[in-house]
């Protein structure tokens, strides 16, 4: 009888099992090794100039060229800025296109947040673009900085004159804080186009409240919270009243039930020409003083 074969132990499975697993990676050593040592042996110089004419074949096949250069979200800025950024056009080798170098000459231009550039070999070249657009112009400590709805500041960098100009019509709002809540108020001028159509800047007072400066030089004092109420009735009082037209110097609205009014005052009229004399000395004449009549605290007001 024969005696039934010896099981092989747990070690030979072991060493069998990693024998097979270990085949495929000798491999890839005995190739790799066999590719530097090729590396080595011929200088890089004289390789590269080998490889060159195979290059320049592959580059050079329709396959391997932009075909299109598709852009998506840009509002605000010009194709030329985006293509002269891309450094890329329909027809050369999409190889050349370096999508790192592309990504950080579009996110330097004004108004770009941030960018999405793809590089794909059948030929297409994808940009999204994400922009913040200036919602109003904020005037703080003497600088002029545009910011977005949120109050935040729009990198601008590289903005030219025609930029100003088109951003020289936003609201201009001033003072510490007005840039975090001049949305809110921005969106309730909105809303009166009369009122708005004389407003030149709101000031923001103490972080509290606001001033409406006027075309005129007038200003508006608005309440503490209760903007949009006050912006609304100032509407509806200069549909029948055109108060917003008259020679006024300020208007208070700080009170739900009180309307302050100031009056511009009067210009002084033009003083007369002396007239041509014979060289004779005029005799002094007294000029009156006449006092202005005090104001009650009801016609004028103060800021507080």
């Amino acid at each position: 009888m024969k005696r039934p074969a010896s099981r092989p132990s747990r070690t030979g499975l072991f060493l069998k099992r990693q024998k097979r697993l270990l085949r495929p990676v000798i491999g890839l050593m005995l190739l790799a090794g066999a590719g530097a040592a090729v590396y080595l042996a011929v200088p890089l110089p004289a390789l590269q100039k080998q490889i060159a004419p195979l290059r320049d074949k592959l580059l050079g096949t329709s396959a391997l060229r932009v075909t299109s250069i598709r852009v998506e979200g840009a509002s605000l800025t010009s194709d030329e800025a985006i293509h002269t950024a891309l450094n890329i056009a329909v027809g050369d080798p999409v190889l050349n296109f370096n999508v790192t170098r592309a990504r950080e000459n579009l996110t330097a231009l004004p108004f770009i947040d941030h960018v999405s550039v793809e590089r794909h070999l059948s030929g297409e070249i994808d940009v999204h673009i994400t922009e913040r657009p200036p919602y109003a112009v904020w005037q703080h400590q003497g600088h002029f900085i545009l910011i977005d709805r949120q109050g935040q500041k729009v990198p601008d960098q590289g903005a030219n004159d025609k930029d100003a100009t088109a951003f020289a019509k936003l609201p201009l709002v001033v003072g510490d804080g007005a840039n975090e809540n001049a949305a809110a108020l921005i969106d309730v001028l909105a809303q009166e186009p009369d009122v708005k159509s004389h407003v030149t800047a709101a000031v923001r007072v103490s972080d509290r409240r606001w001033n409406l400066s006027l075309k005129d030089g007038a200003t508006v004092l608005l309440p503490e919270g209760e903007e949009a109420p006050a912006i609304h009735r100032l509407a509806r009082i200069n549909a029948t009243t055109q108060l917003l037209d008259r020679p006024v110097e300020l208007i208070d609205m700080r009170l739900p039930d009180r309307l302050t009014i100031r009056e511009r005052p009067p210009e002084p009229p033009p003083a007369p020409s002396a007239p041509a004399g014979d060289g004779a000395k005029s005799s002094p004449q007294h000029t009156p003083h006449h006092t202005q009549p005090t104001r009650s605290p009801t016609e004028e007001s103060r800021d507080e």
